[in-house]
């Protein structure tokens, strides 16, 4: 639910007197690839570029009489850089010019974001495993795993974006498998709280992939290939080319392993997983006024539901399998200079299976459903040196597929089996205007209305207000923010036998309505030499909290929703410039609260009276740090290690509020470039092997156990075709 898919990039040219150049060319070419935008300045020295997808830059400005200038610029979905070039007299010397820490500042963003490039994906341990989320763990403050599900600041629900166009999804736990190979990414923009009212309303966490375009190959293509611990594998093959107007990727991937979903104790048994992904991409710039970019993947995997030992003797055999495609097509068309319409229809399937062994006992439960999801988006931005201004509309239509059956395996003889399909459909309206007052203050406001309509139907109205002031010589950006959410709830619902069978438990099903968040967050960030700091405070209350749960031990989950929830801590994030041009370390701290409040309030109920207070709700750790080091060493050899300690999730075992022991453990890897084509690395999650309960929450699978040791070799091989 972007204002726009791609970003720009706007300045003023001065000569030595401080007066506008006009007719230079400037020339905005991606850090990472040959794409690239030309634009010439005007009477007044300004230039803007737009439709460029969310990354690093390297803007050169050139005109006959002075040297050359550059600058480096960080574009993302939420402003509109602006950039001052003072040329040099003379024509021989070029003159570089690269803002302090660029890719973690920026003097227009409301946002706390992170953003993670293609080179951290390949050095980060793990991070470029198909089903692994260390992209996000690693590098976003307040983002763990607990039971096999990704939480970012104490909530479910976060947005998946690919080039700013958003993949709808309203379930809630049922797929514990990520959707996009992390090798497919370029960039990815990690999105905190503080969003515009163009950026939806999965409060938690906005996730922008950029996906790899082919303008950084030139008839080349890549061999990924894995070999580790517990059997397993994890290979990609993928290419892509480009001319001057057009470029295409594509990648295949496939991946196995015997240790899959987190383990209910220290012994991996029954934890086989296997999947086959694959993705490819076309752009086209037509001419100057206008681009069409078409992305589409497709994904399925394979699960093994982990056993304890008295599982494993009893013979269960349960298994989840997981699809998942996508279509997304953009038409970014500009009508006239700083006035843009995007246009984005897209197509979005996934399908969640859960088979239970017929013979387990004491229930044995299947539980299949598939979404189709069928949509598009629409926006307007209108960009003058003060205002970056967004229209747009976002809706979609959805069907749901569900089916149920159960078999008693206690001797009482009960069954059944149920299927139902629903539907429903979302529409959204917003505006928001980002107006520079002065050259160090930038205000935003906005407003988002929403209509949902489904089991039952809704309206929402979410304004959003917002600014940024920099701190002239110093550069420090301090930010602040307050909004509200309407989050659409999933059009789960439990009739007929399902619903007997809840009664028969003493449970029963309220109508689910969707969540309704306030928030408010302030923080600073603070260059440094290139360094930068990041320190944010957030609180957020919600109504209607979402969450899970089963009916009694029969492994059929859904969704619930809480009266009330409180969210709220510190954040801290730490980016060094490129040390001795070896390389970085970064550092990301959270101190968080995840409480709720009140009586289940949707979905599936015992009806029991609320306690009193708030209570800790199953995912809260109160302080997760994650420190690390990507470098390139002498010989040829890069290594890269990130450090995590968690205090401890809740301790559901516990009568009275209790955090689990606090844990430690440590990622290395360590590669070689053997050739111009040939590299191998090596690399070691949980180094120290240290095995601790992770959490014990009734959730998918029960109790976890942290992930055991595992060491892999890679081979990465470059070829031309």
């Amino acid at each position: 639910m972007w204002a726009a898919v791609l970003g720009s990039v706007r300045g003023v040219v001065h000569d030595p007197d401080h007066r506008p150049v006009s007719g230079a060319q400037v020339v905005v070419k991606s850090s990472t690839s040959d794409f690239s935008q030309t634009a010439t300045t005007g009477v007044d020295g300004d230039f803007e570029v737009t439709s460029l997808p969310v990354g690093a830059y390297q803007v050169t400005v050139l005109h006959d009489g002075f040297n050359a200038a550059v600058q480096a610029a960080v574009v993302d979905s939420g402003s509109a850089p602006i950039l001052h070039f003072q040329l040099a007299i003379g024509a021989v010397k070029e003159s570089v010019s690269v803002a302090e820490s660029a890719l973690a500042v920026n003097a227009e963003q409301m946002t706390p974001s992170t953003m993670i490039s293609r080179s951290e994906i390949g050095t980060t341990p793990g991070a470029n495993l198909s089903n692994s989320l260390n992209i996000i763990t690693d590098y976003v403050p307040g983002a763990w795993i607990a039971h096999d599900q990704l939480h970012v600041r104490g909530g479910h629900q976060v947005t998946w974006a690919i080039d700013g166009v958003p993949i709808p999804n309203t379930n809630i736990a049922s797929n514990v498998g990520p959707q996009i190979d992390p090798k497919d990414i370029d960039y990815l923009e990690a999105q905190r709280g503080g969003y515009s009212p163009a950026f939806g309303d999965r409060t938690y966490g906005v996730f922008n992939a950029v996906p790899r375009t082919g303008f950084e190959r030139n008839q080349e293509g890549e061999l990924f290939t894995t070999f580790g611990t517990f059997n397993q594998t994890n290979d990609q093959v993928n290419f892509g080319s480009h001319t001057e107007k057009f470029a295409y990727y594509a990648s295949l991937n496939g991946n196995r392993s015997d240790y899959g979903l987190s383990t209910p104790g220290p012994d991996v048994l029954h934890d086989r997983v296997w999947g086959l992904g694959g993705m490819a991409t076309l752009i086209f710039n037509r001419d100057a006024n206008n681009q069409f970019r078409l992305v589409t993947l497709a994904r399925g995997d394979d699960y093994q539901i982990p056993n304890d030992p008295d599982a494993q003797a009893a013979g269960m055999r349960d298994q989840e399998n997981e699809r998942d495609a996508l279509a997304s097509f953009s038409w970014v068309h500009t009508l006239r200079p700083g006035l843009i319409l995007t246009t984005s229809p897209f197509y979005h399937f996934n399908r969640a299976d859960y088979d239970g062994a017929p013979t387990d006992t004491p229930l044995s439960t299947t539980q299949h459903r598939s979404s189709q999801y069928g949509g598009a988006q629409v926006s307007l931005n209108w960009l003058t040196p003060k205002h970056n201004a967004s229209a747009g509309v976002y809706g979609f239509g959805q069907h749901d597929d569900e089916s149920v059956q159960l078999i008693a395996n206690d001797g009482s003889g009960l069954t059944f089996a149920n299927r139902q399909a629903t539907a429903g459909h979302l529409e959204a309206l917003f505006l928001e205007d980002q107006y520079k007052a002065l050259s160090w203050l930038t205000l935003t406001a906005g407003v988002r209305l929403t209509h949902f309509t489904g089991a039952i139907s809704e309206n929402a109205a979410s304004p959003r207000l917002g600014g940024a002031i920099r701190i002239p010589h110093l550069n420090w950006v301090l930010r602040g923010f307050w909004g509200e959410y309407y989050q659409a709830p999933p059009l789960s619902t439990v009739t007929g036998p399902v619903l007997d069978f809840a009664v028969a438990q003493g449970l029963g099903f309220i109508p689910l309505r969707g969540e309704r968040d306030q928030e408010h967050q302030f923080g600073i960030t603070i260059p440094l030499r290139g360094w930068a700091l990041e320190v944010n405070n957030y609180h957020q209350r919600a109504r209607n909290y979402f969450d899970h749960n089963a009916i009694g031990n029969s492994n059929l989950f859904f969704p619930l929703t809480i009266d009330g929830a409180r969210l709220y801590g510190w954040e801290a994030t730490v980016r060094s410039p490129r040390l001795l041009h070896r390389g970085e370390v970064y550092f990301s701290y959270a101190y968080a609260h995840a409480e709720g409040s009140g009586a289940i309030s949707g979905g599936l109920t015992d009806f029991s009276p609320p306690a009193s207070g708030y209570f800790l709700l199953d995912h809260d750790q109160r302080q997760t740090l994650h420190a690390g080091f990507n470098f390139d060493l002498p010989y040829r050899v890069v290594a890269g290690g990130n450090l995590y300690y968690g205090s401890g999730f809740t301790d559901g075992s516990s009568d009275v509020p209790a955090h689990l022991p606090g844990h430690t453990t440590f990622d290395l890897t360590v590669g070689k470039a053997v050739s111009e084509r040939l590299t191998i690395s090596v690399t070691a999650l949980n180094l120290m092997n240290r095995r601790f309960l992770l959490d014990n929450s009734e959730t998918f699978g029960g109790t976890h156990y942290a992930d055991p040791r595992q060491i892999y070799l890679q081979v990465k091989y470059r070829f031309h075709y």
